[in-house]
């Protein structure tokens, strides 16, 4: 089968093709063609040698994919060759093998998609759908007024059509370009602020009656992330996740101290470790059924056969992009 292998650590051109032995699923497992796999910006800091995990190399990257069943291994009851599934490899905590023809997976783990989703949407709606909808329940937005940073990006634009459906009261979407502002507002934001700007932390205040933000859900670090503490209304809740803010994340003596006297709260977020074989297959059916039905966009911002995963990686890092990024093998 064809790969997309890195032996080295670096940018986007340490990519290469390579041919490779298609794996053979063992007892429990399945053998699922990809026909779509998704990119993720934890993958280009993997590819720098930059990220929490460290491949071991020479690494194939990926850790979701959607396709059909290829071969099934022993023990395998109640899937059929060729069922179009979703196959979540970063659920088992696998977080590698996805730019490939080919994956094994536990069977346990794959999840059917209906007819009527494609396999790009389905891709765009397991690690960023699974992280928008898991965020709503772990900080509900009903009732509150919060704000959703990279709300144009796989997550954030997800995020913001789960919040207003949860019941937020306002929705403060912000992102870097007024292009990516008037994309977010089609999803349903209420308000559109630029985090590039000066003033975007007072915007954000001017936007809510209790002083900012009762919740933010912030995923863009630095500067951005810093800023969030001036804009968080009293009593308001700071939830970090994403790639960024492992990277380059502190706290001060200025913003501990609103923390305190603010009765503020910061809350980290990580989506594998709240999945359960059960809880997986449930509510990415509840996603996949959200979005056939109309309820939920899923936004493709780019597709790119596996030989140009370089230039999607390019794309993503140079943040040109909205929505989820997919290779197509």
């Amino acid at each position: 089968m064809k790969a997309l292998q890195i032996s080295r650590f670096g940018g986007p051109e340490v990519f290469e093709m390579v041919e490779t032995p298609a794996p053979t699923p063992g007892p429990g497992e399945v053998l699922v063609c990809v026909r779509a796999a998704g990119i993720n910006f934890a993958e280009t800091l993997m590819r720098e040698n930059r990220y929490a995990v460290t491949p071991e190399l020479p690494a194939i990257l990926g850790t979701e994919v959607a396709g059909t069943i290829e071969a099934i291994g022993d023990g395998v009851a109640g899937i059929e060759i060729g069922a179009r599934v979703a196959a979540p490899l970063f659920a088992a905590g696998v977080f590698f093998g996805g730019y490939a023809e080919y994956v094994v997976i536990d069977a346990g783990l794959v999840a059917p998609l209906p007819d009527a989703l494609s396999f790009e949407d389905a891709t765009a709606l397991m690690v960023q759908g699974l992280t928008a909808l898991y965020l709503t329940k772990q900080a509900p937005p009903e009732g509150k007024t919060v704000l959703i940073n990279a709300a144009a990006g796989g997550v954030g634009s997800l995020l913001v059509q789960l919040a207003k459906s949860a019941g937020a009261k306002t929705v403060i979407a912000a992102a870097s370009t007024t292009q990516k502002l008037d994309f977010v507002r089609l999803l349903g934001a209420d308000i559109g602020v630029d985090y590039t700007k000066p003033d975007w932390v007072e915007r954000a205040c001017e936007e809510s009656d209790v002083g900012g933000p009762d919740i933010i859900y912030e995923s863009v670090g630095g500067a951005v992330a810093k800023a969030c503490f001036d804009a968080l209304a009293p009593l308001g809740e700071l939830v970090i996740y994403g790639a960024l803010n492992i990277q380059d994340f502190h706290l001060g003596v200025k913003e501990l101290g609103g923390l305190i006297f603010k009765n503020q709260s910061v809350t980290g977020f990580a989506l594998v470790p709240l999945l359960t074989p059960k809880s997986l297959k449930t509510d990415l059916a509840e996603l996949f059924d959200l979005a056939v039905c109309g309820q939920l966009k899923a936004t493709i911002g780019g597709t790119y056969p596996l030989e140009c995963a370089d230039e999607a990686h390019r794309v993503l890092e140079g943040r040109h992009t909205t929505g989820k990024v997919i290779l197509v093998p």
